[in-house]
């Protein structure tokens, strides 16, 4: 298993009319918490797209528990709890720092492409030997 924490402070210009972070920034705390995770283990997403790959997300799921407010200092975690194939599940906790409860869960599923051709490919065995390692 791969699991990497990531602290984000939320912004005011990520937050809406109630003063609650809007909904869809919380996808936003994923991708950032996903290529920091990726840059933690020395794969960063610009040496995935050296080797001609993009990794798209084909599906998105968030479940609100509870919400984040402006200037909240949130942890994000994103954790690959299984061997990726030609898809790829990361899953994603929030919480605030400063409490042990969660506010977020959610995942996200990814496949990887062709950067000239944009068709489905298998990933390239750099990632999957590095990815051996920790499972």
């Amino acid at each position: 298993m791969i699991s990497h924490s990531t602290t984000i402070r939320v912004r005011y210009a990520d937050t809406d009319a109630m003063a609650f972070v809007y909904h869809g920034n919380y996808l936003v705390y994923f991708e950032q918490s996903r290529t920091e995770m990726l840059r933690a283990i020395g794969l960063p997403y610009s040496a995935i797209e050296e080797m001609g790959i993009f990794i798209v997300v084909v599906e998105a799921h968030i479940h609100y528990y509870f919400p984040a407010r402006y200037d909240d200092l949130l942890n994000v975690t994103a954790s690959i709890k299984e061997m990726p194939t030609n898809k790829i599940r990361i899953e994603y906790g929030i919480t605030k720092a400063d409490e042990n409860r969660t506010l977020i869960e959610g995942y996200t599923i990814h496949t990887f492409l062709n950067k000239l051709t944009n068709r489905p490919v298998r990933p390239p065995k750099e990632f999957t030997d590095l990815m051996g390692e920790y499972f």
